[in-house]
């Protein structure tokens, strides 16, 4: 029976961090266990990140239900928690979706290379774990050579830029001495995330601020950052040098007001970055002396210069995985031939030595010389006879012809072992 490859997801593109980081499975090995002893899939593979939780598995048969539930139990959620978060994919889609995660074309950032150093730690952990088996294996195994091809061929991972780090990037060259500077990050979503990322990655300290001091926790522990409470930092705008705002409210919560307030005991100016969209930020504030103020669109202008230059690039990558994916899924289909070819195999060899010892048994006064070339015959021979048979049944399944594999199964009295 064929093997089918399923892959459930909570990631960036429909869930923010705050709510995605309640998807965590927690431990590994206890994950593995409880996906194992309670779902029908023979392999699994988690792949864990502050963007995505999503399980990768293998198996005859697979109980949509089940999985969901055993996440549930994991991650401490209700199931209908799953209704507006859950993402799912079944074989092609699964393949044509690790494909681009490996190539960096599912990433918030296109072309970020990290996600491919997780992707192998996973697929190596399941390996050590032997969570995984010869289907996940081998689909993430030339995934990953795909993707190194598609980085390598395109350089899509060389420049990328996004609106966080876009970001980041005009307030260090508008503000000297940024490290000194007191840096406060104000929401919790994508564009937050993608700010936060950056704010790390070039070692600035920040403080971050949301709606709830918990959700501002979550979020810190996840990507960064010295949670603040929201309403604190609404009346104390003076402690702070550069002011990241990325949220989804529809009104000004950084007010003109405010500000004004703020530089009546500030001896420094402002610099102010508005992410949102809507804006969140009063333009009049820009009127402020020692106020510098950039909005999303001045921001994404630039992004999509960055992105313009860039798109061949893309378009490059996704015709190498246009042109890769029937290669994998063939690869795939011709696995369901291998446990009936190297049973053959093996019986075949056991036979041919057994009539070698025979063979051999009744030859006298042969040299050691001898022996090895009527045994390397008999190698030979038997290899060359059950080759093309062997082969044309690799051919058959890759065009997905099950009935050559039950006729197969018959002809050679192939009894598939149970897991």
């Amino acid at each position: 029976m064929t093997k089918n490859i399923i892959n459930a997801r909570v990631t960036f593109r429909k869930s923010p961090i705050h709510v995605l980081e309640r998807f965590s499975l927690g431990d590994s090995e206890i994950a593995y266990r409880s996906f194992k002893e309670h779902t029908d899939l023979s392999e699994c593979v988690i792949l864990q990140t502050c963007n995505r939780v999503e399980i990768f598995g293998s198996g005859e048969k697979f109980d949509k239900e089940k999985i969901k539930k055993t996440w549930a139990s994991l991650a401490g959620l209700e199931e209908n928690t799953f209704h507006e978060n859950l993402e799912w994919s079944e074989d092609s889609e699964v393949y044509e979706h690790l494909l681009k995660l490996t190539s960096g074309l599912d990433s918030m950032v296109v072309g970020e290379e990290q996600i491919m150093t997780q992707i192998k730690d996973s697929i190596q952990s399941a390996k050590k774990l032997k969570v995984s088996g010869e289907s996940l294996n081998t689909l993430f195994d030339k995934a990953i050579r795909v993707g190194t091809r598609v980085r390598t061929s395109t350089g899509i991972s060389k420049g990328s830029i996004s609106v966080g780090s876009m970001a980041v990037k005009l307030a260090e060259e508008n503000v000297d001495e940024m490290k000194l500077k007191k840096i406060l990050l104000i929401g919790t979503g994508e564009a937050a995330t993608l700010v936060a990322k950056s704010l790390t990655k070039r070692g600035y300290p920040f403080f971050i601020s949301s709606r709830t001091l918990e959700r501002s926790t979550s979020f810190s522990k996840t990507v960064g950052g010295e949670p603040v409470d929201f309403n604190s930092i609404l009346t104390g705008f003076e402690n702070y040098d550069i002011v990241f705002v990325a949220t989804t409210a529809p009104y000004f919560l950084v007010t003109f007001e405010r500000i004004q307030k703020a530089l009546e005991t500030k001896k420094s100016g402002m610099m102010i970055l508005d992410l949102s969209n809507p804006r969140t930020v009063d333009e009049k504030v820009a009127e402020l002396r020692g106020i510098k103020l950039m909005n999303i669109d001045q921001i994404a202008e630039m992004v999509d210069k960055n992105m313009r230059s860039r798109i061949g690039q893309k378009n490059s990558a996704e015709e190498i995985i246009k042109e890769e994916l029937p290669v994998l899924e063939a690869s795939m289909k011709r696995l369901e031939a291998e446990p009936i070819v190297k049973d053959v195999f093996k019986s075949t060899d056991a036979i041919r030595v057994k009539e070698l010892e025979k063979a051999l048994g009744m030859l006298s006064e042969l040299t050691d010389s001898q022996k090895k070339i009527i045994e390397e015959l008999s190698k030979s021979v038997a290899e060359n006879i059950m080759s093309t048979p062997m082969n044309n049944l690799r051919k058959e399944t890759e065009h997905g012809n099950s009935d050559v594999i039950n006729a197969a199964s018959k002809l050679f009295n192939f009894k598939k072992e149970e897991n």
